[in-house]
């Protein structure tokens, strides 16, 4: 296979994974070590992402006239792009986590739902819940005052039942 052909199966690749995604996050991994990298691809990959490294020219290619455009000014050095193809903050936050203790790992920038945002802006998000933990804190914040209402009405039929027999 020449080289153009297989640039471009490379560039379909990414193009392929970036029209399913909910978001994309490129990251500068340069300075892990392999056991980190290890650890990092095997956490992303539990939750559903895909993760890789991808030449600059490449990404720069698939991006054009997508929603993902916006990453192209990012694409210098070292760069993996993680992709999401339903929460879309999973892999921020996966990544936020785990430069806790690798600091060689970088955000450069990220597209979540369409919207571009630098690393700030992705450290930002990848401090927001997970859909998950958000609809069960939101649901508890439902089942709490239902639940003090239950009692109370439950305490007034059995103070009712209480004061009828005496």
């Amino acid at each position: 296979m020449a080289k153009v052909e297989q640039k471009q199966v490379i560039v379909s690749e990414i193009k392929e994974k970036l029209e399913k995604a909910t978001s994309a996050v490129l990251v500068d991994a340069i300075g892990l070590t392999v056991e980190q990298d290890t650890v990092l691809r095997k956490q992303l990959r539990e939750a559903g992402v895909d993760y890789k490294v991808y030449k600059n020219t490449m990404m720069n290619f698939a991006v054009e006239g997508t929603q993902y455009e916006g990453l192209k000014p990012y694409f210098e050095g070292p760069s993996a792009l993680a992709v999401c193809y339903e929460d879309p903050t999973v892999a921020a936050g996966i990544i936020n986590k785990f430069r806790k203790n690798a600091k060689a790992l970088e955000f450069k920038a990220g597209v979540i739902e369409g919207t571009c945002y630098d690393s700030k802006g992705m450290e930002t998000i990848a401090d927001i819940p997970s859909r998950d933990v958000l609809l069960s804190k939101l649901l508890g914040s439902f089942k709490s005052p239902m639940g003090s209402f239950a009692r109370v009405i439950k305490a007034i039929a059995e103070k009712g039942e209480g004061s009828e027999e005496a």
